[in-house]
């Protein structure tokens, strides 16, 4: 996933850069970790300093190519991983010391546009939203599934709240042959009144692609993982675009920054292991001169922290906070069993 939209063939534009760059100091070298390549946009930008490193990772197998592009300029100070960012504790850091791990939510317009993703409600023929490393794509989800599984999905990673006349008329229709992108997006219309200027499929859409790429699972372990690794002083970053990955990056910073009561009956006594030093409990904004040049950045928050101390078993409260979410993303496994029969 990343924010760098695509306006055209010649320009690209890594969304909040400048403001991101202002607060990991490249100037200052250092190892930076980008956790999603896309367009090279964050790590071409690093790399013109002098002294740093840039770890690269992407699941996309697209991104490979741009990958081999910033190698070539940038010799021994460039390396890239064709993994899930969920696995950034199992990449060769070389034993530098990471100084920041930068998260890039979005979607490249190449990625939406590519009719082989099928990212977008404007595709046509089969579903697919696989973004590299996927179990299943789109269109095993939405004609294998049951209605309750569907509705879960919209529901929570959707946060539609039409999912139960939407996944029933799904299930209906479905019976009289598999639905594609545009008999789906069909579906959606004759339940949905047309309103302001979002379109009708954009949270089912959503709800789908995060199912199919796991993305709730990838940006906790991914939050998880990149805190372990991160040393002292280290920072993390991550940009946003929608309020369900919002709410998850800022309550995990927020969580691990607050010195928190032990017992009710001790109020005085405190948990000082603070991870991180969290610098604002605001998000930074892109200013309007950005968004007038770019308008997808309208909807991206970023939100940052420093690590200041290793504390054991931190990861217990993100876990437990957003289990609901983590456990209808296990729905897959049962996906897994139907594609089993299915091919036995």
């Amino acid at each position: 996933m990343n924010a760098t939209i695509l306006l055209n063939n010649e320009k690209h534009y890594p969304v909040l850069l400048d403001e991101i760059l202002s607060i990991i100091s490249p100037q200052n070298g250092g190892t930076f970790i980008d956790c999603t390549l896309g367009q090279g946009g964050y790590s071409n930008a690093i790399l013109t300093f002098n002294e740093t490193n840039v770890i690269a990772i992407d699941r996309d197998p697209d991104i490979k190519i741009i990958a081999q592009k910033i190698k070539s300029q940038n010799k021994n100070r460039f390396s890239f991983f064709n993994k899930k960012f969920s696995e950034i504790d199992k990449i060769q850091t070389n034993n530098f010391d990471v100084k920041a791990v930068i998260f890039d939510l979005g979607y490249s317009y190449n990625q939406i546009k590519d009719p082989k993703k099928g990212l977008s409600f404007e595709s046509k023929g089969k579903l697919n939203m696989k973004l590299g490393l996927n179990s299943f794509s789109a269109d095993e989800v939405i004609n294998k599934l049951d209605q309750k599984d569907l509705e879960l999905i919209f529901k929570y990673f959707g946060e539609e709240k039409d999912s139960k006349v939407i996944s029933k008329k799904i299930v209906e229709h479905r019976l009289r042959s598999n639905l594609d992108t545009e008999k789906l997006v069909n579906i959606i219309n004759s339940v949905k009144k047309k309103r302001g200027r979002t379109h009708n499929a954009t949270k089912i859409f959503q709800a789908i692609r995060i199912f199919v790429n796991k993305e709730i699972s990838e940006l906790v372990y991914g939050l998880i993982n990149s805190t372990r690794i991160l040393d002292i002083d280290g920072i993390i970053l991550a940009v946003s675009f929608h309020s369900l990955e919002d709410r998850i990056i800022k309550y995990f910073l927020k969580s691990l920054s607050e010195d928190k009561k032990i017992s009710r009956y001790f109020p005085e006594e405190e948990n000082h292991n603070k991870m991180f030093e969290l610098v604002s409990k605001k998000p930074i904004f892109p200013s309007q001169k950005e968004i007038s040049i770019n308008k997808p950045s309208r909807s991206a928050k970023l939100r940052y922290a420093i690590k200041k101390k290793n504390v054991i078993n931190f990861e217990k409260d993100i876990l437990k906070k957003f289990s609901k979410l983590l456990e209808i993303e296990n729905l897959s496994s049962k996906l897994w069993k139907i594609l089993l029969l299915l091919f036995a």
